[in-house]
Parts: C-alpha cells; structure tokens; sequence
C-alpha cells in the first residue's frame, strides 16, 4: 500500500467531498483522515489515503480531473508515531496584526513542531473590537518546561489569554 496526501482547494459548493470521496473508493483507496474548512468562499482540505501501488496512478489522474477542483497528491512514507509529549495551546486575546506571527516566532524560538493550528477572529460586542482565537497542538521533548512557554505566549501582549494543557 502507498500512502497519499491529497489536497483539494475550489469554490465552495456542495459534493466537493463526495466528488472526492467516489474518486478514492473507485481506485480502491482506503480513506485514513481528512481535515477540510471553509474559508471566505473557498472549501479547502487535506486527506491521507492508503492505495495500492497499481492504483496510484490511475488515482492520481482521476484526482486530476475532478471539475472545479485543484488537487495535489503527494505520495509520503508511513508515518511513525514519535514519543514526543504533545500539548494543546489556547490563545485569546485583542485581535492586531501581526499576532499569528508573533505567536509561531515564540514557538519556534522553543524548537516546537506545529502539529495543527486554527485561529479565527470574532466579534467582542462589549469591547467594540475582534477577538482572536485560536488553538494549536504542538509536540515538545519529554520534559519540557511549558510554564516557560506560558510565560513566553503571554509577555506578547497584556491582554492575552494563554491555556496550555497536555494532550492525549
């Protein structure tokens, strides 16, 4: 079996999923996660997909030929599961530019892989501005001092809100 990495991005409409979802199950293509959203009108998304290697190809053309619909595959390794300690990081705080890349800088500045990131921002009735949210989960070493981190996340701002919890 190969393993696949697929990513989709086009006009949102309803049946890009399942337009995607009979592609794969037509090659025989063993569908192992997904994550899509939606996002100022666009529906975008990854998949893994496991599919024999006779298949490969004959998927990835279908893929190609979806309507309205761009994809990209990649053909990937199995992955192997590292027995780094994974934490999930939640992030409030007044919305301003710049805040998604002062909050990477930090992380990086700790050698920390992203493992997911979402943010978005919404409305603070009370305050008359947005509100920026968002969540990530990150692998750190085993040991690793996250009220460093904590500390770190909230000196960027005096409004920010930072909950870090391990994840399991």
């Amino acid at each position: 079996m190969q393993s696949l990495v697929i990513s989709i991005m086009g006009k949102d409409k309803p049946g890009l999923v399942d337009a995607l979802a009979k592609c794969i199950y037509k090659h025989q293509g063993n569908w192992q996660g997904s994550s899509f959203a939606h996002m100022a009108g666009m529906f975008t998304g990854f998949v893994e997909v496991h599919v024999a290697a006779e298949e490969k190809e004959a998927l990835v053309t279908a893929l190609d030929a979806i309507k309205d619909l761009s994809v990209q595959s990649v053909a990937v390794a199995a992955s192997q599961e590292s027995n780094t300690t994974k934490l999930t990081v939640d992030v409030m705080g007044n919305d301003k530019t710049g805040i998604v890349q002062e909050l990477t800088s930090v992380l990086n500045q700790f050698n920390l892989n992203i493992l997911t990131f979402a943010s978005h921002c919404e409305s603070a009735p009370n305050w008359g501005s947005l509100i920026f949210k968002a969540k990530a989960e990150i692998a750190v070493p085993e040991n690793f001092d996250d009220r460093a981190l904590q500390d770190a996340l909230e000196a960027l701002a005096n409004d920010l809100v930072v909950d870090i919890s391990a994840t399991r």
